[in-house]
């Protein structure tokens, strides 16, 4: 029923201009607004929406993955934007915020809006 169907995903933020802004500035997405919502342009797939929820609660869970090249390189450049990572206690992460040697390497940080997201090592490291 579904199979040639475009389907695509969303979340919620209780901040539209502030997730804007990160998305598109931050993290160098095209970002569209239409009718009060977002669409994260995400290459090599569908859009994402984005919309606005005034009871918001984040996502406890990795909304987006972002697979990168260089992982260190990646979290490096969040970091000097402004991002920070993510330190759950309990995991083997080092002092960048990243989880090595337990799958792929992978560090987490949220968007204004406290959802989870990850920069995720994609093969070894370039």
């Amino acid at each position: 029923m579904f199979k040639k169907t475009p389907a695509f995903s969303g979340f919620s933020v209780d901040d539209i201009p502030a997730a804007h802004t990160f998305y598109r500035d931050v993290l160098g997405l095209e970002v569209t607004e239409e009718h009060g919502m977002l669409r994260l342009h995400i290459e090599g797939g569908n859009a994402t929406l984005v919309y606005p929820r005034p009871d918001h609660t984040p996502a406890t869970f990795t909304i987006l993955n972002f697979p990168v090249a260089d992982i260190d390189s990646a979290v490096d450049e969040l970091t000097r934007r402004g991002v920070p990572f993510e330190h759950y206690e309990g995991m083997n992460l080092d002092d960048k915020g990243i989880m090595r040697g337990q799958g792929p390497d992978i560090a987490w940080f949220t968007d204004p809006a406290g959802n989870v997201l990850s920069v995720i090592q994609q093969g070894p490291p370039s």
